[in-house]
């Protein structure tokens, strides 16, 4: 079942969006059939639901700092960790489609822009271990218990950036040369979210891509997602619903599509 806030924009969405027939795009055709639509199965996948699993029963009590979005940004309080787990990590099928996405383009220096207990980052992070994962948490008791998971599964490439994003975002992107992987899910208002997307913009290349998260989570979100499409850089998107693929491939048109997933 749908989200409240999110089940009135659904069915716009469907019925805008194309399946495999309605492509006409070779790039997009071929990344719809052989990587979207992908049900083949990994034993990363595997893997990293029995962390998932392991993390819904833990009842292990955190004082966390919330620095993402809405009135309680900022605050204080505690939680437990299957709680967290079954609120803050991607659901199964947008995890693995990000895994193998990043299996299809094979980036080596990817941004995972919202950390929490590291579900999300470890479906990234297995699906290309010779590359470079930076992801970014601001609570320090969520990214200590990341950082174990991250271990478990023997995800040693995975670097963690601890504190607000808002700071430790740009001095990161300083530091690499280019970036071609990024996952935006760390703060979903409109503000946020495009100065997070042009500080990223200025290491993308053309073979890069970027993942927005929760394009219809919120007035702000649409009006975000909306943004990027028309930007000058960005040249093809495609919307998911829940996420949003951005394209900068100069030998490829213009185009936004709307796919069924």
């Amino acid at each position: 079942m749908l989200p409240i806030h999110l089940a009135a924009y659904y069915p716009i969405y469907r019925a805008k969006a194309f399946k495999l027939h309605g492509v006409h795009s070779p790039f997009i055709f071929d990344l719809y059939h052989n990587v979207i639509l992908h049900d083949g199965f990994y034993v990363d996948y595997g893997n990293v639901e029995a962390l998932r699993s392991e993390l819904l029963q833990d009842e292990t009590q955190l004082e966390v700092t919330d620095f993402g979005a809405g009135p309680k940004a900022g605050k204080q309080k505690k939680r437990l960790v299957k709680d967290i787990a079954r609120s803050s990590a991607k659901p199964e099928k947008y995890g693995q489609l990000l895994f193998r996405l990043v299996n299809h383009f094979q980036p080596d220096t990817i941004f995972d822009l919202g950390t929490s207990l590291g579900i999300t980052t470890s479906y990234l992070a297995s699906a290309r271990r010779k590359g470079k994962v930076y992801t970014f948490e601001g609570c320090p008791n969520i990214a200590q218990l990341a950082q174990q998971n991250f271990k478990k599964l023997g995800l040693n490439h995975v670097q963690l950036v601890l504190g607000n994003l808002n700071v430790t975002l740009q001095k990161q992107v300083e530091q690499v040369q280019q970036l071609d992987f990024v996952f935006f899910d760390g703060n979903h208002r409109y503000e946020p979210t495009m100065r997070y997307f042009n500080l990223c913009l200025t290491k993308s290349h053309e073979y890069s891509v970027f993942v927005i998260d929760d394009l219809y989570w919120s007035a702000e979100m649409k009006r975000a997602w909306q943004e990027i499409k028309k930007h000058p850089k960005v040249l093809q998107t495609v919307d998911l619903f829940y996420v949003g693929l951005v394209f900068f491939r100069t030998s490829q048109p213009k185009e936004n599509f709307t796919l069924y997933f």
